[in-house]
């Protein structure tokens, strides 16, 4: 998993794998794999980023190359989720290291829509979290969602994180108001569900 550190962070041996996930640090020939999701309207809809086009996933895509490595709070680790049996990147898993002092972290994913309903963003959710308690010590982990997607509420309950709260009119999503729900697991919930 990850090799114990003398200094606080986190430096995943890559790729980490699922059954049939490679999670690695995002490379310069993942564009036209990232571009396929980011550009999508469906797997867009409830994460807070556009629609992107491919300049504007190319951006983006230069931000994700430095960010396979964990070392600070306030910074996230995003990895693509390359599908082993097509060596295609079909998504992406992130962990932020929100808090050092209280051990606390946030987790996301985006998949693209054609490997949707396959169990694929909770085998690399599943991995993140063992990243997150495993090698960054951490005690909470948490994910934040639009109240309408009840997808990725599936995937959470899947996971073993519970509803913690629902935060009415909390945010403006598609020029409303809409709801926003967190989710969590600490730790010591992760050890037992997995022990």
């Amino acid at each position: 998993m990850s090799e114990p550190l003398s200094e606080p962070g986190l430096r995943p041996a890559y790729p980490v794998r699922t059954a049939r996930l490679d999670l690695r640090p995002h490379r310069a020939s993942d564009l036209e794999d990232l571009l396929a999701f980011h550009s999508s309207p469906a797997v867009t809809r409830y994460i807070p980023w556009p629609v992107r086009d491919r300049d504007q996933v190319r951006e983006t895509l230069t931000v994700k190359l430095g960010q396979g490595e964990l070392l600070e709070p306030g910074r996230w680790l995003v990895l693509a989720m390359e599908l082993r049996e097509t060596g295609r990147v079909v998504g992406e898993v992130l962990l932020k290291w929100a808090s050092a002092e209280n051990r606390q972290g946030e987790l996301g994913y985006a998949l693209a829509e054609q490997v949707w309903g396959r169990g694929l963003a909770v085998e690399a959710a599943a991995a993140m979290l063992d990243l997150a308690f495993d090698g960054l010590g951490l005690h909470r982990v948490c994910a934040v969602l639009i109240a309408e997607n009840t997808a990725s509420a599936a995937v959470l309950r899947r996971l073993g994180l519970r509803h913690e709260a629902t935060f009415r009119d909390a945010l403006r999503w598609e020029g409303r108001w809409a709801d926003e729900q967190v989710y969590a697991i600490t730790a010591p919930e992760w050890a037992a569900r997995n022990g």
